[in-house]
């Protein structure tokens, strides 16, 4: 144990350690930097897991996969003779294309299930056409 002299009463006095404070008690900016980088962490996190496809959601990839396939299908439609005037509504979830609306005839909801399944990157097609 170490000795010191008090300077006002000359009495030798034992030498009593300091409390040391943590460490973001003395530096603040320590504290904000860890609060920041934890805060950024999570919303990293959160927005990985946010753009994940799930089984009734679409990842950002899928959607642009679907609204290309969507578009491809309305062209090939629209280029077919008989089907130019036809009523038909496309949507795509995931490759899967379904078609609705308004036909004239049998043959031509075979005609629209036949074009739709002929487009690159179509996995199955779902018939939901009524004649007029």
């Amino acid at each position: 144990m170490a000795l010191a002299m008090n300077p006002v009463c000359h009495a030798v006095q034992p030498l009593v350690a300091q409390p040391v404070q943590p460490l973001h008690r003395k530096h603040p900016m320590i504290t904000k930097q860890r609060f920041s980088v934890l805060l950024l962490a999570a919303a990293a996190l959160t927005s990985i897991v946010g753009c994940a496809a799930t089984s009734t959601q679409e990842s950002t990839g899928q959607y642009v996969d679907d609204t290309v396939i969507t578009t491809r299908v309305k062209t090939e439609i629209l280029k077919d003779a008989s089907l130019k005037s036809a009523e038909i509504n496309v949507e795509t979830f995931k490759g899967a294309v379904q078609l609705s609306g308004f036909v004239n005839s049998e043959a031509d909801i075979n005609r629209a299930v036949l074009v739709a399944q002929g487009v690159p990157g179509v996995k199955s097609v779902k018939n939901d056409m009524r004649m007029k």
